[in-house]
């Protein structure tokens, strides 16, 4: 059965995985527009880490960052690569945004980029009501950038 834990980051198995997840979006990013958060990132105040588990076998991460009172950010979500198509994304997502609602937030936003490798997650993020959004916070129209948004 999976679990979602919150935390983890000191863990092999996770910090093996968030390793693999920057290394995926420096190889499908262009050098400048990698915003995925490394581990000192992760454990910055305003930002909630969570792994999900199956027995001992880490199956995904994913992260929740606080931008406003009643704005938060998903941030570092992946899939282990031998666990897609199992509802490991599914499942972190829905997680994450009842963790962003039970904190206060009335919307939720992310940036991912916009070529083939990330498409598989605009799908995802579509089937739970994420609409396409001009950039928010930091982030800018750098043509290659997607933000997206949702009312929670």
């Amino acid at each position: 059965m999976m679990k979602i834990t919150e935390g983890g980051l000191d863990h092999p198995a996770v910090k093996a995985l968030l390793i693999f997840h920057i290394e995926e979006a420096r190889r499908n990013s262009p050098p400048d527009m990698v915003f995925a958060l490394p581990e000192e990132g992760l454990r910055q105040p305003g930002v909630r880490f969570f792994s999900v588990w199956e027995g001992e076998m880490l199956l995904g991460i994913g992260a929740v960052k606080k931008l406003s009172e009643d704005h938060a950010e998903i941030k570092s979500m992946r899939s282990a690569p031998d666990q897609l198509r199992r509802g490991v994304a599914r499942m972190i997502l829905a997680h994450l945004l009842e963790i962003a609602t039970d904190d206060g937030a009335t919307r939720i936003s992310l940036e991912t980029g916009r070529t083939a490798p990330f498409h598989a997650a605009h799908a995802l993020y579509r089937k739970f009501g994420f609409v396409e959004c001009p950039p928010f916070g930091e982030y800018e129209d750098n043509g290659f950038s997607m933000c997206m948004t949702k009312e929670l």
